[in-house]
């Protein structure tokens, strides 16, 4: 096979590589999609906008969305300014997601290859944070789904989440469509099956009107309640045109951006209110707590199915990604194999998280795997404007650029947002003046902005490519 030469784990020309292979050529292709990290060519392009809602839609209708709402009550927040906080942080963190999306019709690049724009070599620190990322959410979403199909079958909790992960490996490597067409079938059986238990839990659990926290206290467990909301419609900012890079070039930009935010906004505060609204009876065993308030028998049933399926759903994604985010940090292993690999790491860590005080490492890995993303998001949109919005040549447009602004911003926007952290593990001493209230997102983005936009500017944007021609 002739081989091409690799720069940073981004292919620079030549023949066939371990980074290209078979791509999917029309809806309902569901080959193994043996494609990588190469930019996928115009003529290989194919679906509209609308497909972008349903992928954005039905894989964050999970369990660990309503867990992430009871968090609001646990506070000492009520009902209404938990809600209130979840929509805040929900739609602060799926607009750079929906921006993000859009970039991969134009370049018909995955997120973490494209970062190369602005990282060159340096992709390497927010690739492997990305592929960890990926591997944790496994864990975090793995946790509930196998916990569900183990309480709905008799089986163990490991011999539940073993084929919980098993499933979701199996669509990681069939890639990108399969993925698509899966999602379009679960928005509406999870739809169903979350409407089933808001309609049971609506007549017979009674929401928290009041809350606990008051003063200082209360303000710091709003910002906190915010924060760990958009930090789940936040977390999906790399992955974004991972899920729109078959889409032809001339796709609606705005089109896109809007059914990418309807579909992480809705899904996202729809799951989160549950999880407010039921906090009484929805804690750390969410699946029993499902259970409960389905009332047993076959709406039960259907209710921990859901659960499961819902996992299956959204892990799928974390896998896909995962592979390619592995290829962009230069490891040279076949995307299918690099999405299975993902499975076998997650397997132990949702063990861990069983192990023992779920609430507390629920928490801390949600928060843990999103703080670096701020600064990334800022980066790369910095980067993106000064190159004019324009599709690049990734090898060439790479080449002249230095490391060091990237990786100062990147590393300079983490160092000065963990004073401003509030995890279970650790507290920052400016996160415990603002009685627990979690501004690390604000300030890694606005770090990262103030230190690498002067730099950037600076420099000329090499090998533009114009999208009519070349520049």
């Amino acid at each position: 096979m002739p081989s091409a030469h690799v720069s940073g784990g981004l292919p620079t020309g030549g023949g066939s590589t371990v980074f290209d292979g078979r791509m999917p050529t029309a809806p309902g292709d569901l080959r193994v999609e043996g494609h990588g990290i190469e930019p996928v060519p115009e003529t290989n392009r194919y679906g509209g906008a609308g497909r972008l809602f349903t992928v954005w839609f039905a894989p964050n209708l999970t369990m660990t969305g309503v867990f992430t709402g009871t968090i609001g009550i646990a506070l000492g927040l009520d009902f209404t300014t938990a809600l209130a906080a979840v929509v805040l942080g929900t739609l602060l963190g799926a607009v750079p997601t929906a921006y993000l999306s859009t970039w991969g019709s134009r370049t018909g690049a995955g997120q973490l290859p494209l970062a190369r724009l602005a990282f060159g070599r340096a992709v390497v620190l927010p690739g492997v944070l990305q592929w960890l990322s990926s591997i944790a959410w496994d864990a975090l979403i793995g946790l509930f789904g196998g916990d569900a199909l183990a309480r709905l079958a008799g089986w163990p909790f490991w011999l539940g989440v073993l084929v919980v992960m098993l499933a979701q490996g199996a669509l990681g490597v069939l890639g990108y469509e399969a993925i698509h067409r899966l999602q379009l079938v679960m928005t509406f059986v999870l739809a169903a099956a979350f409407a089933l238990i808001a309609l049971r839990m609506a007549g017979s659990v009674r929401p928290a009107w009041t809350g606990t926290a008051h003063g200082a206290d209360r303000v710091g467990a709003f910002v906190l309640t915010s924060t760990i909301a958009l930090s789940l419609s936040l977390s999906w900012a790399p992955y974004a045109s991972d899920f729109s890079r078959y889409l032809p070039r001339g796709t609606s930009r705005s089109r896109m951006f809007w059914c990418t935010l309807l579909g992480l906004v809705v899904s996202f505060v729809a799951v989160q209110a549950l999880g407010l609204w039921g906090a009484s009876v929805l804690t750390d065993q969410t699946a029993a707590g499902v259970d409960r308030v389905l009332g047993g028998g076959a709406a039960g049933a259907f209710g921990l199915l859901a659960v499961a399926l819902a996992a299956l759903a959204s892990n799928a994604m974390n896998d896909y990604s995962g592979s390619l985010a592995l290829q962009t940090v230069g490891v040279r292993l076949p995307r299918p194999l690099a999405a299975a690999l993902a499975v076998v790491l997650g397997f132990p860590l949702v063990l861990w998280m069983h192990a023992a005080n779920t609430t507390a490492r629920f928490q801390n890995v949600l928060l843990f795997v999103s703080y670096w993303i701020p600064g990334f998001v800022a980066i790369v949109v910095v980067d993106w404007l000064a190159r004019r919005g324009t599709a690049v040549d990734l090898a060439a447009g790479t080449a002249r650029l230095p490391v060091w602004p990237p990786l100062l911003a990147f590393v300079g926007a983490f160092a000065a947002a963990v004073p401003f952290m509030d995890t279970g593990l650790y507290v920052g001493p400016a996160a415990h003046a603002l009685h627990g209230a979690d501004v690390s997102y604000y300030v890694a983005f606005l770090v990262a902005l103030a230190l690498y936009a002067p730099l950037r500017v600076r420099e000329k944007s090499p090998a533009l490519v114009r999208e009519g021609g070349h520049a």
